[in-house]
């Protein structure tokens, strides 16, 4: 009877900590998607394609500062090698370059601080946005990975 409920309790254990890896991963992706989303709300703006909104302008740099703020957490060593639903997933690198990384974080915090003080019409976001999509690119290109 003991071994069944040590087992048994073995196995909550470990599928309770398969769930928290996944939510981990969910968490991980929910904030990149929101990058995209407000990235995208900018770039249309940019383009002409929707009028400029200083509302949404500033929605948009609040998800990228938050984003900058909790990126160093979102990547626990319990998630390394798991993939994300979709297109895309985290690079090895997040884990095996963590000094590379945390760089990219932080150079993406100063440039969103900064742009959040420098956009206050369509001019200035047209000059600071492809400084936020660069710092974002950059990481992407070093940081992510197209799932097969």
């Amino acid at each position: 009877m003991k071994r069944i409920v040590v087992i048994v309790g073995a196995l909550v254990l470990g599928i309770g900590a398969v769930m928290a890896q996944q939510d981990a991963v969910k968490n991980a992706q929910t904030f990149m998607k929101g990058n995209g989303k407000n990235a995208g709300a900018l770039a249309a703006m940019v383009k002409g394609e929707k009028p400029y909104d200083q509302a949404t302008v500033d929605t948009a740099l609040a998800q990228f500062e938050e984003t900058a703020q909790k990126l160093p957490t979102l990547f626990p060593d319990s998630i390394k090698g798991l993939k994300a639903d979709g297109d895309y997933s985290s690079s090895p690198k997040v884990w095996e370059d963590k000094a590379g990384f945390s760089e990219h974080i932080t150079s993406f915090g100063k440039v969103v601080s900064e742009a959040k003080t420098q956009i206050k019409d369509l001019d200035s976001l047209k000059a600071t946005f492809p400084g936020i999509g660069k710092q974002c690119g950059g990481c992407h290109e070093t940081y992510r990975v197209k799932n097969s």
